[in-house]
């Protein structure tokens, strides 16, 4: 299985997924935390890292930004933080885990999907509010679930979830499962479903952007390993990553 698809799994399952180092010789690990959403993106630039760095394993850790901060504030080592937005990472700069300042390195919006051929006819996003419609969001301590009740509140609609998931990546997988009649993710999500899906538009998505930042962390012990890996990400390589990605810029 190619190492991409594994990341995706493993990230659903809110496992890890490691690099691979160069030979039989001990490598040196970075471990960069980084939000669901990014999960493509990342390992793709870890891949690159671990190019330009040989002997050096970059150990991708994804789940909801919220949960990451908590993992973080309870010991769990890292080196990098990646979360979905500045709320999530203020958090981790309030808890003292993170070295110097942040950087906002990309922006991300919302959309509704549907599963292929949109069985429940969801048309709009005032439509999610229909009796008899099954909608998944985030819960509101993920910075998805947070933009959502951004969304709800500048639209004048109400959702009534039947769930409210830890991840976007949650969110997508019970659309793409059919478990669900549509699901607020991010539109890089959306994009990176393909045919699986069908995007509704937002109309009132530009009032609910969020902001993704980086930040290399307090306790690393790798930290000009962790300052280069914040650069590569932050850095014109990183955006044009991003950029093929559906994300924003800064």
């Amino acid at each position: 299985m190619h190492r991409r698809a594994s990341a995706v799994l493993l990230a659903a399952l809110g496992l890890t997924v490691t690099g691979c180092g160069a030979g039989d010789a001990p490598a040196t690990v970075l471990d960069v935390h980084a939000a669901a959403s990014l999960t493509d993106t990342f390992t793709g630039l870890a891949e690159q890292f671990e190019a330009q760095h040989p002997g050096v394993e970059v150990s991708l850790s994804f789940a909801g930004s919220s949960t990451l901060v908590q993992q973080l504030a309870e010991g769990a080592p890292a080196d990098v933080l990646a979360t979905a937005d500045e709320r999530s990472m203020a958090g981790a700069v309030d808890a003292g885990l993170v070295a110097g300042e942040p950087e906002v390195f990309a922006t991300n919006v919302l959309t509704v999907v549907v599963p292929a051929a949109n069985p429940a006819g969801v048309g709009t996003f005032r439509d999610l509010a229909d009796p008899g419609v099954q909608v998944v969001v985030c819960a509101p301590q993920v910075p998805c679930g947070a933009a959502t009740e951004r969304v709800e509140a500048a639209s004048g609609v109400r959702l009534s979830p039947v769930s409210e998931e830890g991840s976007v990546t949650d969110v997508l997988g019970k659309v793409v499962s059919g478990q669900a009649d549509a699901g607020l993710v991010y539109a890089t999500d959306a994009r990176s479903a393909g045919e699986a899906v069908e995007v509704v538009g937002i109309p009132r998505a530009s009032r609910a952007v969020n902001r993704l930042s980086v930040a290399a962390l307090a306790d690393s012990d790798e930290t000009e390993l962790a300052r280069q890996f914040t650069e590569l990400v932050a850095g014109d390589r990183g955006r044009e990553v991003l950029a093929g990605a559906g994300f924003g810029a800064p």
